[in-house]
């Protein structure tokens, strides 16, 4: 699931035009006169982006009134990516843009087209400095919040039952047993929009690092595959298993995204493995369950090890074609934006969606519990890692099929992986990757 899928599938933001305001009207001097700087700011054009964005821009030009920001929109998905990398290639970019972290961030060349930022390491969470981090120097400051690929689950059917939140597989597979027998689906499948169907996969990266460090690294070089790595391979055969053992929903071949998240709040359902930022739309479906919903880690092989796979929030970077009193100014708004003023600023510009990867930034009481668990697994350390797309650029684009194949029964487990292996074959041969 790449960062633009999730976006679309979290957010469902209609596109907007691209801001008329160009990186050319701003004038290109430094210094505009009696010591002001105006910045460019470029931000994708979802509204909650701009929202960020936009009081970012007021909150730090109202501590530091010699700074204008000014913020420009481009639009999402491939053609954005487009602008950005073309505006990067001819020196044409704003003084400061907001784009992916991870293995995207990487395809911008950041030791030719970006500048350092080492200075706000300190104040960042371990796993965002891996998303933005390369060859040892650090590239960009948050912008937004962490997501999990996780176990969303009623707590109210947990109560009920007399369950608790499971840290292994087994631990799972026990309390889908009780739930079964209580006449309540255990796990809620939503195959009419089949990227719900990855979690499993995408969700347990974790416990794959966890038994196996560095396992990312050797995939991206074609020397580990998920069909011969067991903890790899475990997403798949859990797919298999909850389907064999009838713990799905009956309409799980047709239900959709809203359907499995009512069925979650109405109780319908127990658990849900999906991205934690479907709570936002749980709740507005669903008033007043807020705080009926928890979330925990999809459960591994060893509770010891047994953690939350999170997704970094985007970066802000600021390109290597701003240069002198801008630079200054743009290294002094990311340091804004890395703090707790800067967490602050966003957090009243939208409700947090899930923790800050700021150190020292608090959420606020008003979030959703989910959103409390997440932060849990955050503060522990060692109880987080970021998913496999952060660490690797190979990915192929057929696994939501396959696991809608496998979660449905028509396709084994062990067959699945090795398909699987095939289809990311080819897409990392298309990016020229050594060891292909």
């Amino acid at each position: 699931m790449t960062r633009r899928h999730i976006a679309l599938a979290v957010l469902s933001a209609a596109t907007l035009a691209l801001g008329a305001c160009s990186a050319g009207d701003l004038g290109s001097s430094d210094d505009e006169g009696g010591g002001k700087v105006t910045l460019s700011f470029l931000a994708d054009n979802q509204p909650e982006t701009v929202k960020m964005a936009e009081g970012l821009a007021k909150d730090f030009t109202a501590k530091n009134p010699d700074i204008t920001i000014t913020v420009e929109t481009r639009p999402q998905g491939t053609e954005g990516d487009n602008i950005v990398k073309t505006r990067l290639s001819t020196g044409d970019m704003t003084d400061m843009f907001m784009y992916n972290s991870g293995s995207l961030m990487q395809a911008l060349a950041p030791q030719k087209n970006l500048t350092p930022v080492d200075d706000f390491a300190g104040q960042l969470d371990d796993n965002f400095k891996k998303s933005v981090g390369s060859d040892g120097k650090i590239y960009g400051v948050p912008f937004g919040n962490y997501m999990a690929g996780a176990m969303l689950y009623n707590k109210d059917v947990y109560d009920k039952n007399g369950l608790k939140v499971p840290a292994t597989w087994d631990e799972f597979m026990a309390n889908n047993a009780k739930l079964k027998a209580a006449g309540v689906d255990p796990v809620i499948q939503t195959y009419g929009e089949t990227w719900t169907s990855q979690l499993f996969i995408l969700g347990d990266y974790h416990n794959v690092e966890a038994a196996s460090p560095g396992w990312a690294d050797q995939y991206t070089k074609n020397q580990a595959k998920y069909a011969t790595t067991p903890a790899a391979k475990a997403g798949f055969d859990h797919l298999q298993q909850v389907h064999d053992a009838g713990y799905v929903n009956k309409d799980f071949a047709s239900a959709k995204l809203t359907d499995g998240l009512t069925k979650l709040a109405k109780g319908q359902g127990a658990q849900y493995p999906i991205l934690s930022a479907m709570v936002s739309q749980l709740i507005a479906d669903n008033p007043g369950s807020e705080n009926k919903i928890g979330l925990f880690a999809i459960p591994g092989a060893d509770a010891a090890k047994n953690g939350l796979t999170v997704w970094a929030p985007n970066g802000l970077y600021i390109p290597a074609s701003t240069t002198g009193a801008k630079l200054d100014a743009a290294k002094k708004f990311l340091g804004f934006v890395a703090g707790p003023e800067g967490c602050e600023s966003l957090g009243r510009a939208t409700q947090p969606t899930g923790p800050y990867a700021v150190t020292g930034c608090k959420l606020p009481d008003s979030v959703p519990q989910a959103v409390k668990d997440m932060q849990t697994y955050i503060d522990k350390q060692g109880a987080s890692s970021l998913a496999l797309e952060f660490l690797s650029p190979v990915k192929g684009p057929a696994l939501e099929q396959i696991c809608v194949e496998v979660g449905s029964g028509i396709r084994k487990a062990d067959a699945a992986a090795e398909l699987y292996d095939e289809d990311v074959k080819k897409q990392a041969q298309q990016l020229g990757l050594e060891g292909w």
